[in-house]
């Protein structure tokens, strides 16, 4: 289950990779536009501002995520975007955070990549930190004596979950995309008690929360914060500096 609220903690940090993905969409006047897990919906809304006579298209797999969209006067769809197809007019595609927990996303990129009309653009946006202190640390405690039978069920995303972005390039180039792909390390300021902790609950914790009673839940919770405290030291202002790479793709289907 998301959480919408928990989510838009740090709503403008978590939403610089989405505009600087957004910004390189050199579409000038789409037919269709499509968010492909749109979350709450608080970044939907700037696509609607940038191309108003578009027509568009919004999802999420998430029930919670898709009334907080609709709350803010977009139509969401639940829908899991394995199970998304193009309309014949889709000109722009929209991910961004999402693939990463879709296994084997480099066959639905393939078809996206088929499917959808000339000159279309699919831009996309995945974590690429899965091997930071943060998740290396969760996924030790998770596998721990403590926790492991209460968590056996539990897949956490490994390094393995996105591929680099000469990867996502060359699958989509061979796809017939001409493709902009990169990749940027955030430094994030964060500030609180516990702010690693807070930020990853939001996100990368959320299959753990998911698995765990409310009781159960807390321990974990009280369990790891230490873990990231040391692994992320306050400065002596109180801002947590956490470093957040992200990779990138902007591939535009040609002839």
């Amino acid at each position: 289950m998301w959480d919408p609220g928990k989510y838009l903690d740090y709503a403008d940090l978590r939403a610089r990779p989405f505009y600087d993905l957004v910004s390189r969409i050199g579409a000038a006047a789409p037919r269709r536009v499509v968010d492909l897990g749109c979350g709450p919906g608080n970044l939907t809304v700037s696509l609607r501002d940038r191309w108003p006579s578009a027509a568009l298209e919004c999802s999420d797999s998430s029930p919670e995520m898709v009334a907080a969209a609709r709350a803010r006067g977009l139509d969401a769809e639940q829908l899991d975007i394995r199970d998304w197809k193009p309309a014949p007019d889709t000109d722009v595609v929209v991910s961004n955070a999402v693939l990463q927990w879709v296994p084997d996303h480099a066959a639905l990129l393939r078809r996206w990549a088929s499917t959808l009309p000339e000159g279309a653009y699919l831009a996309v946006q995945v974590p690429g930190n899965f091997n930071a202190p943060s998740h290396a640390l969760t996924r030790s405690l998770a596998a721990s004596p403590a926790w492991a039978s209460r968590l056996a069920e539990v897949a956490l995303r490994e390094d393995d979950a996105v591929s680099t972005p000469v990867e996502y390039a060359n699958l989509l180039a061979d796809a017939g995309c001409d493709v902009d792909a990169w990749e940027t390390t955030y430094v994030q300021p964060l500030t609180g008690p516990s702010p690693v902790l807070e930020w990853i609950t939001g996100t990368a914790l959320r299959p753990i929360r998911a698995a765990l009673a409310d009781a159960e839940w807390e321990q974990f919770r009280a369990s790891l914060a230490p873990l990231l405290r040391e692994a992320y030291p306050p400065r002596p202002d109180g801002v947590t500096w956490f470093e957040f790479r992200r990779v990138f793709f902007v591939a535009r289907v040609s002839a």
